[in-house]
């Protein structure tokens, strides 16, 4: 990651993806927290896994926290 910008996860789609935003781009759609842990590491932070994810302040999650992936 170039920034301590946040990474944002928003609201669930109507298939339960969440698009994920890292430093102002798009790189994705998440549907678990493996999958947010995998965007991570794809910027950089190799050692991350889910529980970082889970326990990060550097992720704001719009529409709903970690545990909601439907709408």
């Amino acid at each position: 990651m170039a920034s301590a910008t946040p990474v944002v996860i928003y609201p669930p789609d109507e298939d339960g993806g969440r698009r994920v935003r890292i430093d102002n781009a798009i790189v994705g759609r998440a549907f678990s927290v493996r999958d947010v842990a995998a965007f991570m590491q794809e910027a950089g932070l190799q050692g991350w896994d889910e529980m970082d994810v889970v326990r990060s302040s550097l992720i704001e999650w719009r529409g709903g926290g970690v545990d909601v992936w439907w709408q």
